[in-house]
């Protein structure tokens, strides 16, 4: 069972995305452990953002999208922090259904009072920045829309949709 962030027992249900939700603890914790050796500052951080994502995506996409776990295990799962409520909330919204992180659309995060280049659709981007990354959570295209960027955002294993793989 996942570690629990409260004394109260999750509620009936949970067992469906306990072992995913366990799986990607056990991951993160792997990769904190990680050496950083050899990576820039900020990439040693890509899988921390990468993995609360991909959890996230799977909390919320078993609960809207595939109705596979009651309102109460979602409310458990916002309630101790499984799953990023802020996140969600945008994803909730027109033109954030892909959002990578709230970090990206925050302007005092980025000179100029701008958001990420992640949040810029592939076909409006220049040449030389087409496979440009955010620095902070290793995004390579997060924007909403038809063919505004990847299907995989991260084009690693943990922008793979988990919910609808099982």
């Amino acid at each position: 069972m996942a570690p629990r962030r409260s004394n109260r027992p999750p509620p009936p249900g949970y067992d469906v995305i306990d072992p995913v939700i366990e799986a990607l603890e056990n991951e993160l914790r792997d990769k904190v452990k990680e050496s950083n050796v050899n990576k820039r500052n900020s990439e040693s951080i890509w899988p921390v953002h990468q993995i609360n994502w991909q959890r996230t995506r799977y909390v919320y996409d078993m609960h809207y999208t595939y109705d596979k776990i009651s309102r109460k295990v979602y409310d458990y799962c916002i309630k101790n922090k499984i799953a990023d409520a802020g996140l969600i909330a945008k994803w909730k919204k027109p033109g954030y259904e892909r959002l990578c992180s709230t970090y990206v659309i925050n302007p005092q995060n980025y000179k100029f009072g701008t958001t990420s280049i992640c949040r810029v659709p592939l076909k409006d981007r220049g040449e030389n920045s087409k496979t440009a990354q955010d620095p902070t959570t290793g995004c390579l295209g997060c924007a909403s829309g038809k063919n505004a960027g990847p299907m995989n955002i991260f084009g690693n294993k943990y922008g793979q949709n988990l919910a609808a793989v099982q």
